[in-house]
């Protein structure tokens, strides 16, 4: 029997197991997924958290809930993978071969490599909102909290969801206007890139966001050390920033597995065909998601995109046809502005966010680059959607490939 081994049971790698389930014959094939949690996150949720609009029980379920019957499924941490021999060296001793292997390790936050950083603030006056854990004790201190210098720094790119640090501050300035202590925090961004976003033209449009809600922008801030004494930031040009309250986006690094498999690169994110999605280096290894080194923003909606285009030629590659399906880094972000509105963007490699109706063309009844109250509404259906649509592998009507219809010049 052929083994397809699947590494990583988040996003992508339950997508993928939910989409190639049913098409493959079990008479032929077999497989397997390996993760190390049971329990799975609700990422997009962890936003919500630090200003009370989630709980933690609105975002982790069982990851069994969205596994079919018949996968063979290992909670265990992978210590090796063995690409020459075809297999995967678990670290309870268990050796996993594999005919085809999907990557769909993710990404995680590394705080570690950033000098002081997990020192005597962590979590005291230094937090994250990109694990449950930092998002929770988060909120707590916010409950509490009576004003100061509120200050958000991306350590370096990619991270996990680029936009999801801008909704943190956009949110802020939202919660703190509603405890009626807005004059009293003072808010800052401050980010390695040179203007609010990755994409000049939303960067433009993002960064008037920030200067009508009175968020300072720090751009090309390169962050080397953390001061947790003098409660401030110091970059690698001695450029300071201080803080009362510090909420970082430390790097983020692929699974360590990679490393240890020696098939990544410095950040352990696996060397990938941007469009095919198969592996730089081996025919019968392809990557999804947050595991890939792709110039694609590393979020929900693209693994999402990605995971019609994986299907297509894992596939074809078992039949020993040429790879067709191509992915255009398609992303689609739906962006928290605060006070019940929001804005949509949908680019893809080639071409920047655009305004313009989504997805209907004159329709909507989404708008794109706008701030609309239907915005914040399809970001909040996502919730749902997720649980019940996106994790089972269903259809979902929006295309895997950007579309023009309905985008503006």
């Amino acid at each position: 029997m052929k083994q397809l081994l699947i590494l990583g049971g988040g996003t992508a790698g339950t997508m993928m197991v939910n989409k190639l389930h049913p098409v493959l014959d079990p008479a032929e094939w077999h497989i397997t997924v390996v993760d190390q949690e049971k329990t799975h996150y609700y990422q997009p949720g962890f936003l919500f958290i630090p200003f009370g609009m989630y709980t933690p029980r609105d975002v982790v379920k069982p990851k069994q809930e969205f596994f079919p019957p018949g996968v063979d499924v290992h909670y265990e941490i992978i210590d090796k993978i063995e690409p020459q021999q075809n297999r995967v060296r678990l670290q309870n001793g268990t050796v996993l071969p594999y005919d085809f292997l999907i990557i769909a390790t993710g990404s995680r936050i590394a705080p570690q490599e950033i000098e002081g950083m997990l020192e005597s603030g962590w979590r005291k006056n230094i937090f994250d909102f990109y694990t449950l854990e930092g998002a929770t004790a988060l909120g707590r201190f916010f409950k509490y909290w009576q004003g100061g210098k509120l200050v958000l720094n991306i350590a370096e790119m990619p991270i996990k969801c680029p936009v999801a640090p801008l909704e943190f501050v956009f949110l802020a300035d939202w919660y703190f206007t509603e405890q009626g202590i807005r004059d009293r925090v003072d808010i800052t961004f401050v980010t390695p890139l040179d203007g609010a976003f990755t994409k000049p033209r939303a960067s433009r449009i993002l960064g008037d966001f920030l200067a009508r809600k009175h968020i300072h922008l720090v751009p090309d801030f390169n962050i080397a050390r953390v001061e947790p004494d003098k409660n401030r930031i110091v970059s690698w040009e001695d450029q300071a920033v201080e803080y009362d309250v510090l909420v970082t986006i430390p790097t983020n690094m692929g699974d360590e597995a990679i490393a240890r498999s020696g098939l990544g690169d410095e950040l352990n994110f696996v060397p990938t065909d941007k469009h095919t999605l198969r592996s730089r280096d081996y025919d019968n290894i392809f990557v999804i998601g947050d595991a890939t080194d792709l110039p694609s923003s590393k979020a929900g909606s693209v693994a999402h995109f990605e995971a019609d285009i994986l299907y297509e030629n894992l596939l074809s590659a078992m039949e020993g046809r040429p790879l067709r399906a191509r992915f255009d880094g398609h992303a689609n972000c739906y962006i928290e502005s605060g006070f019940g509105k929001g804005i949509l963007i949908d680019f893809n490699y080639d071409t920047e966010p655009l305004p313009g109706k989504f997805p209907l063309p004159g329709i909507g009844p989404f708008s794109l680059l706008e701030e609309t109250k239907m915005n914040h509404y399809g970001k909040l259906m996502f919730r749902w959607m997720y649980w019940n649509l996106l994790l089972k592998g269903a259809e979902l009507p929006i295309e895997s490939q950007m579309v023009m219809a309905g985008k503006r010049a």
